[in-house]
């Protein structure tokens, strides 16, 4: 249900602006949006949609023009020089029918009407400089410089009418809207609420931090996980909202604590991500952040190093303090110490203190990933009912095996085996072979760049619904782009194996089975992978195989032997 109306904050002082249309206006808006060309926006673009039309993301009133884009990237500013870190816009193919003046309606995926755009700019912009400056660098491995790659080639900016905010038929009670929740906070009488940013699963390492930051400022805490799009590969939202409202209803005080959901959807950007959390979180009421180790940071780069530092989130955050209206509460690494049944800052240890902590990648590998239970000192058997129904044993899990390397490389005779033996230790398996996919999933598709990322987006997507379930699939398709695979990664998510067959092309040509080498030698066949069309080897997978010299049953047993020690298979 929209309201009837909904007003950005000022925090600065100006004046408040309407987004959404108001309901007696509603019917006449939406019957003329029908009408109108459409853009359908992506699942980000939606997310981003709804927190500029209920304030969130207050001052900025709308997909951001091109002066405003710019000033962002280099200053970290809107072009009127007001602090705003990350650039919000609305991406569409270069070739859309649209004309400056125009309107033009927004669509969800379920050709909802949202919103009415007047396009008052549209402008190119540029991939690598966009990643380098809001990222810090070029590198495909972060999640959204991957998916950058299918967003359209040029920004539209321009007043928005929105008509209605995206539906979510889940947790709606927990759905608030800026001003609803500063209503709300405003209840308790408390003059500071301190914001606590997650997109995981909380403990009680973050029970014991979360209830310390809010005694410390004699305040509320406001629980306000992210249920938008967050890091392929979390916890889903619905597993960690269960796991909070168990939390907030049974062991925080009633009066002290509000649990909100935010429909964020994340960039994963650092230290810049910071900055614009502490700006939305001020928007929602919030005049403290909880600011961690790596705060939003997206992982190992694609040489296995971090993109950012344990603290630089909370140096550039520290920064900007003053200016934002939002302090950064810093907290290191907390243990549990054993002797006092209490947690504890690492950098706060007494002397001689026998500690005890368990790691994130222990609580997925050795304790969720292996059927055990977690400890009650680390988690509250509740939450740990939750998550391990939730998240099973590996060897009940979904897998992705995924094939890359040349035409003729072994991709398809190893997975041959590999299905063989996998069947034979009792786990079924789905192939998805690039010749027969060719055939049934992507026919009329061609060999130019953008068919190819095409189709191997809808192998992506097929093997990301059969993980999802908890199948096995193997996908051999050459899949010869970096960028695409990692975003078929970040699609798939955890249990997510990249082989790269890296036979050689003198070898896989001098053998050519199907005489396509000598065709592409001779023109016969243009574009050819190797030939006349790149490929870009992975920089870091985790198989690397070759058929040279090498027999593909071998191959096959490397594979499952290591799916057998990381307890995706279960020995005989």
């Amino acid at each position: 249900m929209i309201a009837e109306k909904s007003r950005l904050i000022a925090p600065y002082g100006g004046e408040l602006i309407d987004l959404l249309v108001p309901r007696k206006q509603l019917v006449e808006q939406t019957a003329y949006a029908r009408t109108l060309p459409y853009v359908q926006i992506s699942p980000r673009v939606e997310c981003d949609l709804e927190l500029l039309a209920v304030g969130a993301f207050s001052p900025l009133t709308g997909f951001m023009n091109r002066s405003d884009y710019q000033s962002v990237l280099d200053t970290m500013r809107l072009a009127d020089g007001t602090l705003f870190p990350m650039p919000i816009t609305l991406p569409v193919d270069s070739g859309s029918d649209m004309t400056l003046g125009a309107d033009i309606a927004l669509r969800d995926r379920k050709n909802n009407i949202l919103a009415i755009m007047t396009i008052e700019e549209i402008y190119p912009w540029d991939l690598e400089e966009t990643a380098i400056k809001v990222f810090g660098k070029y590198d495909t491995r972060h999640p959204i410089i991957a998916e950058m790659h299918r967003w359209g080639k040029v920004n539209v900016a321009g007043p928005l009418r929105v008509l209605r905010l995206p539906p979510h038929l889940d947790f709606a009670e927990l759905r608030r809207t800026p001003a609803e929740t500063r209503a709300v906070l405003a209840g308790y009488g408390h003059p500071n609420v301190v914001a606590f940013q997650t997109r995981n699963p909380l403990h009680r390492v973050h029970e014991a931090l979360t209830k310390r930051a809010a005694a410390n400022i004699d305040g509320v805490l406001l629980l306000h996980p992210v249920v938008g799009m967050t890091q392929p590969g979390d916890v889903d939202h619905y597993t960690r909202v269960r796991v909070y409202k168990t939390l907030i209803d049974n062991y925080y005080q009633e009066d002290r604590s509000l649990l909100s959901l935010l429909p964020l959807a994340m960039r994963m950007a650092g230290p810049r991500e910071a900055v614009w959390h502490a700006i939305i979180r001020r928007n929602y009421g919030a005049n403290y952040l909880i600011v961690g180790r790596d705060h939003a940071g997206p992982g190992p780069d694609s040489r296995g190093e971090p993109f950012y530092g344990p603290y630089d989130a909370q140096d550039m955050i520290m920064q900007y303090a003053d200016e934002l209206g939002v302090k950064p509460m810093p907290f290191t690494e907390m243990v549990y110490l054993e002797d006092e049944d209490r947690y504890e800052e690492n950098a706060k240890l007494p002397n001689g203190a026998k500690v005890r902590k368990i790691s994130g990648t222990q609580v997925r590998e050795d304790y969720l990933g292996k059927g055990v239970p977690l400890p009650p000192w680390f988690s509250r058997p509740a939450v740990a009912e939750i998550l391990a129904e939730s998240y099973p044993p590996r060897h009940r899990r979904g897998v992705c095996l995924w094939f890359t390397g040349l035409s003729g490389s072994g991709k398809s005779t190893t997975s041959e085996h590999i299905v063989n033996l996998l069947l034979e230790k009792g786990r079924n398996v789905t192939v998805l072979d690039g010749d027969v996919v060719r055939t049934h999933l992507s026919r009329g598709l061609g060999f130019s760049k953008e068919d190819r990322d095409a189709n191997i987006r809808r192998i992506g997507y097929v093997a990301s619904e059969i993980v999802r379930h908890g199948g096995m699939v193997i996908c051999a398709a050459i899949s010869p782009y970096r960028a695409t695979r990692e975003d078929v990664r970040n699609l798939v998510g955890a249990g997510f194996f990249e082989i790269h067959m890296a036979t050689p092309l003198e070898y896989v040509e001098a053998r050519d089975i199907k005489g396509l080498y000598a065709k592409a030698r001779r023109g016969e066949i243009k574009d050819f992978t190797g030939i006349d069309d790149p490929y870009e080897p992975p920089l870091h997978p985790d198989f690397t195989l070759t058929a040279e010299n090498t027999r593909a049953e071998d191959n096959a047993r490397l594979v499952v032997e290591r799916l057998i020690e990381l307890g995706f298979v279960r020995p005989d």
